[in-house]
């Protein structure tokens, strides 16, 4: 996965830093070499004035949540890092779904028959997909599509090599010379990816982890999903969501026995650059998390992918009912004991009240 050394000190680790050199070529400037050697004599001061340098003459190695972001990544206007901004899956489907509406009204098309079932006085309809055990099937679902409009709906076809699939092939199958000008539809990115957690016998849960690092990389690495590169930059977000959520996790050797053709070494160097292009932030906030469920389920609803509802059963009833008092009694207790912590310290804990006597 990585080691604190290699991605808080290396300066290779780093793939703007190595991005930025291999653009530089031999000759740099020499207004450039100057502002660099100011550059470092000016972060040789500050470290050495604020004291953060190893007395044993080491680097300080800074660890990863106090790391500053580039001031065109801010986290506000990250929504794999940040609650509040809007996933970068939802605003690229909005653009089909409006035509889509705007087609039917036009051509004064009707929805169709509907099949999505709605409560009553006597029936309630519920799924069995929550925001903390949501279904397997239906998730996977609504993943894919997310992974089908960031193809589609690409801004340009920005890459990199470790994840072109001319160069490394899943496959022994030749690919075909215009493999990058045809757009995978939705059932074939549904079938690769069920596949890999058909296989994997991975969570659904998982698939929700692994769109929040497929939009970290887009948005950290500044590349786009395409047809030629797809396939690798999926397969390479769920190897790392995989390891950072399961508690036994599937080792790189097993996915090459899912992919026959694939080596360990190929698997390990996609691994380590996704893990470098990422910054080795793999963190996904419980709140980022909830987001992305809840945005999924909102795609479910603009096209039609209606997740599986059954009538509430008496049964099903009592198992909500209890769930619902033993959370009710334990904010209960939580509460109490926040309103003994908020008193003063005047001997006012455990007063005991007594009736007034009026004479």
């Amino acid at each position: 996965m990585g080691n604190t050394v290699t991605c808080c000190v290396s300066p290779d680790a780093s793939p703007k830093l190595s991005r930025a050199r291999a653009g530089g070529g031999g000759g740099a400037a020499p207004g450039a070499e100057r502002r660099a050697d100011a550059y470092q004599v000016a972060a040789a001061a500050a470290e050495a004035e604020s004291g953060d340098s190893d007395p044993g003459g080491g680097p300080h190695l800074q660890h990863i949540s106090d790391r500053e972001f580039p001031d065109d990544l801010a986290l506000e206007s990250n929504p794999s890092d940040h609650p509040r901004a809007s996933t970068i899956f939802l605003s690229k489907s909005q653009t089909d779904v409006r035509e889509k509406r705007k087609s039917n009204h036009i051509n004064h098309v009707s929805p169709g028959q509907l099949t999505k079932k709605y409560s009553s006085c006597s029936t309630i309809f519920i799924d069995d997909s929550t925001v903390s055990q949501p279904n397997l099937r239906s998730t996977i679902k609504c993943v894919t599509l997310a992974i089908y409009y960031h193809i589609k709906n690409r801004d340009s076809v920005r890459s990199l090599d470790i994840f072109d699939e001319k160069s490394h092939p899943l496959t022994r199958e030749e690919v075909p010379n215009d493999y990058s000008k045809h757009d995978p539809d939705h059932k074939h990115i549904y079938r690769f990816v069920r596949t890999l957690f058909s296989a994997a016998q991975l969570t659904a849960e998982c698939a929700i982890v692994t769109l929040v690092y497929l939009e970290r990389l887009l948005t950290y690495a500044e590349i786009d999903i395409c047809p030629s590169n797809w396939k690798r930059i999926v397969l390479g977000a769920i190897l790392l969501a995989s390891k950072v959520w399961d508690d036994q996790a599937v080792w790189n050797v097993d996915y090459c026995q899912i992919l026959k053709d694939i080596t360990v070494e190929d698997m390990n160097e996609m691994e380590r650059h996704f893990l470098e292009l990422l910054q080795f932030n793999i963190n996904v906030p419980a709140s980022v998390y909830a987001k992305y469920y809840f945005d999924l389920r909102s795609l479910a609803d603009d096209n039609n992918l209606n997740f599986l509802l059954e009538p509430l059963s008496k049964e099903r009833a009592q198992k909500l009912e209890a769930i619902s008092r033993l959370c009710e009694d334990k904010y209960k207790d939580l509460s109490k004991a926040a309103m003994r912590r908020s008193f003063s310290a005047d001997n006012l804990v455990g007063i005991r009240r007594s009736n007034a006597i009026l004479s």
